[in-house]
């Protein structure tokens, strides 16, 4: 059972390394992968649940937002950086949809990322501006895999069957593989025709390392079989003129 606490938060939009900001919803993930990097976040919840089973949803997230848009420098804003802006929880709660409403007629650029096909739910205020993207995390194309490490994320071919609507909308939509698992590079022939780029990672492994002793794969701390996928993944979308980044050497 998740807990769901409702918080309030002094500030919503974080500087980022990767865009100008990031805005993150809620606190915690419904998801519980097993290879999270944003597990760190519990340090700083004050939760004693194992992460997965805590939520923490800014409820003023919106209102906030509304404030900060008008003081701070306009950006390109990353929804999310350490949650999954569509976990479960916020098919209720619509934080994340009240913040595209706002940011959305303002212009700034956005760009979501989720395992949740719930993005759907938001397409008709995605797709009015075209300074929006949209991107699914994904791993492998084998859903035991999936299980192992994503318990609570939606089924991969949900995930696949949104992000191909979305871009038949004219939406800019891309995939993250990562981190990279077993068949992940068996995503691409049924992603190609549904993603405008793709990015490729290997992520922080610190918490997976038993479940990927579980596959038969503790020689990929080594090194050889992110390489040999990146390879793979990299050769497929030149083949077919999609560009796409190995953010691994």
């Amino acid at each position: 059972m998740v807990q769901v606490r409702e918080i309030r938060v002094k500030g919503i939009l974080s500087r980022s390394q990767i865009y100008d900001y990031t805005l993150n919803p809620y606190v915690g993930c419904e998801h519980a992968c097993a290879y999270c990097y944003a597990r760190f976040m519990k340090r700083f919840s004050g939760h004693e649940e194992p992460w997965g089973e805590f939520v923490d949803a800014k409820i003023n997230a919106p209102e906030r937002l509304k404030r900060e848009i008008k003081s701070k420098r306009p950006g390109h804003v990353w929804i999310s950086g350490v949650c999954d802006p569509y976990q479960p929880v916020e098919e209720e709660l619509l934080l994340t949809r009240q913040c595209l409403e706002i940011l959305v007629p303002a212009s700034w650029p956005i760009t979501i990322q989720t395992k949740s096909p719930l993005v759907m739910r938001d397409r008709d205020v995605i797709s009015s501006s075209n300074k929006v993207e949209v991107g699914f995390s994904l791993a492998t194309l084998d859903e035991d895999v999936r299980q192992i490490f994503e318990p609570h994320a939606p089924p991969i071919s949900d995930r696949i069957q949104a992000l191909k609507e979305l871009h038949n909308l004219g939406i800019r939509t891309f995939v993250m593989i990562a981190p990279v698992l077993p068949k992940a590079d068996e995503l691409l022939e049924s992603l190609a025709d549904g993603v405008d780029f793709v990015l490729v990672d290997r992520l922080n492994y610190h918490y997976a390392d038993r479940l990927y002793d579980r596959l038969g794969l503790s020689f990929a701390r080594k090194g050889p079989f992110f390489l040999e996928a990146g390879r793979k993944i990299k050769a497929f979308c030149e083949n077919r003129g999609i560009p796409c980044e190995i953010l691994y050497d």
